[in-house]
């Protein structure tokens, strides 16, 4: 299941990829438009542009824009930084593997086999699909 800070992520992402001037947006602008709360928010566009996904200025003008383009903003990247593993699994991630305690070996163990057979049905996905891929859907 997605965090919240994962859900919140995607949708200030979304709400600047959609700004045609491409200008900078106020958090509090994208705050309200997301319904995400103001100082949650702030934390989550600092990781972003800490990420070099984001980028902001200061003063009159000033706010949060993209720093990269959505089609090359994969939605794997967002859910690892403010989700963690894709992987169901700690024993079955790629990222963030961990050894299974339960199991004598993974080769044998059908729940482990199972799941990063999941996890690669989900990364076929989500490492193809972009923000671009987001914001086509939502027209």
């Amino acid at each position: 299941m997605l965090s919240k800070k994962t859900k919140y992520a995607f949708h200030a992402l979304t709400f600047l990829g959609k700004q045609v001037d491409k200008k900078p947006v106020l958090i509090s602008e994208i705050a309200e438009n997301t319904k995400a709360p103001k100082k949650f928010l702030e934390v989550i566009l600092l990781d972003l542009k800490k990420a070099g996904i984001l980028n902001s200025k200061m003063g009159k003008g000033g706010g949060y824009y993209l720093l990269k383009n959505p089609s090359e903003i994969q939605l794997a990247t967002i859910i690892r930084m403010f989700n963690g593993p894709i992987a169901m699994l700690p024993c079955a991630s790629l990222n963030y593997y961990e050894s299974c305690s339960e199991c004598s070996t993974e080769t044998a163990c059908g729940l482990h086999l199972m799941m990063v057979d999941v996890r690669d049905e989900t990364l076929k996905i989500l490492e193809k699909r972009t923000l671009d891929d987001m914001l086509k859907l939502e027209g």
